[in-house]
């Protein structure tokens, strides 16, 4: 019978070999593993990861190995009869000592990394990122330039998508209209906030993940190592559009990085100089042409495209909304009432509701939207100009 055993343990062994090695070659086949580190921060965590995972297993082996060893040696079949003795203080110290020295030894590198991970000391570079549902506002303090930045496909076109079962673009749920721009090689601080309910701002080959707390400024910062494109996604469940919050940052060699300030600083010439955008202490309009005149037709134009970009998600394509969390702006005594309601509805959102505050918009996004929303659907109350929503903030 012993013998039988034996036989059958090798070949399990065997077996188990085998599978061993063809989890090797399909590891290296498919490369199933962490993304690559793109930071030294990402790299530190990636080597932790594996060299405490191959502690883990050595372990294993150890005690399963004296485990089944001693069931198999010790079995009643073979006569094996139970030993009585009492404590040994020599073997209760070694295995009390070699379990702290592991320890010890795990958590002296991982707190090395914990506290690289906090030092967001003399940064090269410092950005605001606020969150919202469902987007990201990017603040360059130093550089002054603020953007969105949201996912590249619009919500109703996906909407279609669905409903007539057409093919998506495989990579939809990755792109962003803007992304994150910084230059390879430097230090990137990000001071993290959140406009309304909490968000994780998470970037893995960056080794980056940032809880964005309403109320709260917390930082973090990263090094990309060279020139790419890093993604993430939010990372805290965060509403109905959760999903649709993807991150992309794109390093670019410095050179590249400040022609792009440069593209971007021409795109907006009225934007607030670094020293006004480092004071603010709320989100600040873009900046656009204070003297364009913006017909009814072209407010009712950008008000589709901001209201698919921000608002559609919730009040849906139809705007009959998704009651009650979601009320119906198709008729609604809000929409087709007074202008002013309006205006400061949306410009500081409703407390206690899902309805976020949208002064991050421009005045003319702002008005756009505003006036598509009155004149849509069933709707027939009449546009609010730019000008209306300038003398709100200020009022």
């Amino acid at each position: 019978m012993g013998l039988d055993m034996i036989r059958k343990a090798s070949r399990n062994a065997a077996l188990a070999a085998a599978a061993l090695t063809a989890s090797a070659a399909a590891h290296a086949a498919y490369d199933v593993d962490i993304l690559p580190p793109g930071s030294p921060i990402a790299q530190q965590i990636y080597d932790l990861h594996w060299a405490i995972m191959w502690v883990c297993v050595v372990i294993f082996v150890i005690v399963f190995g004296a485990m089944f060893y001693s069931i198999f040696k010790h079995r009643k079949s073979v006569g094996a009869k139970a030993a009585h003795f009492h404590e040994n203080t020599t073997v209760e110290v070694i295995w009390t000592v070699i379990p702290f020295v592991i320890l010890i030894g795990m958590a002296y590198p991982a707190t090395k990394t914990v506290l690289e991970m906090k030092d967001t000391a003399n940064p090269d570079l410092t950005i605001k990122v606020t969150a919202y549902q469902w987007a990201w506002e990017y603040d360059y303090l130093q550089d002054g330039v603020k953007f969105n930045s949201l996912l590249a496909t619009p919500r109703a076109q996906i909407e279609e998508w669905e409903k007539k079962g057409e093919a998506k673009n495989p990579d939809y749920l990755l792109e962003v209209d803007n992304p994150m721009v910084v230059p390879a090689g430097k230090k990137v601080r990000l001071l993290v906030t959140s406009n309304d309910v909490i968000h994780g701002w998470y970037v893995p080959q960056l080794g980056i993940n940032q809880y964005g707390i309403p109320g709260f400024v917390k930082d973090t910062w990263f090094k990309a190592d060279k020139p790419g494109t890093y993604r993430g996604q939010c990372s805290q469940i965060c509403g109905k559009e959760h999903g649709y919050m993807p991150i992309v940052v794109v390093a670019k060699a410095p050179e590249e990085y400040a022609a792009w300030v440069k593209e971007q600083k021409a795109k907006a010439p009225q934007a607030a100089a670094p020293a006004q955008v480092a004071a603010a202490t709320t989100a600040a309009a873009p900046a656009e042409d204070p003297n364009k005149k913006w017909t009814p037709d072209e407010l009712k134009a950008l008000g589709e495209k901001v209201y698919a970009a921000n608002c559609v998600a919730c009040h849906q394509a139809t705007g009959k909304g998704m009651p009650p969390a979601f009320p119906a702006l198709d008729g609604s005594k809000v929409v087709t009432g007074a202008k002013g309601a309006q205006v400061a509805l949306v410009l500081n959102g409703k407390q206690g509701t899902a309805m976020a505050s949208f002064a991050r918009l421009s005045d003319s996004e702002l008005a756009a939207v505003i006036t598509y929303t009155r004149t849509a659907w069933g709707n027939k109350a009449g546009e609010v100009t730019p000008a209306e929503i300038k003398a709100a903030r200020k009022g």
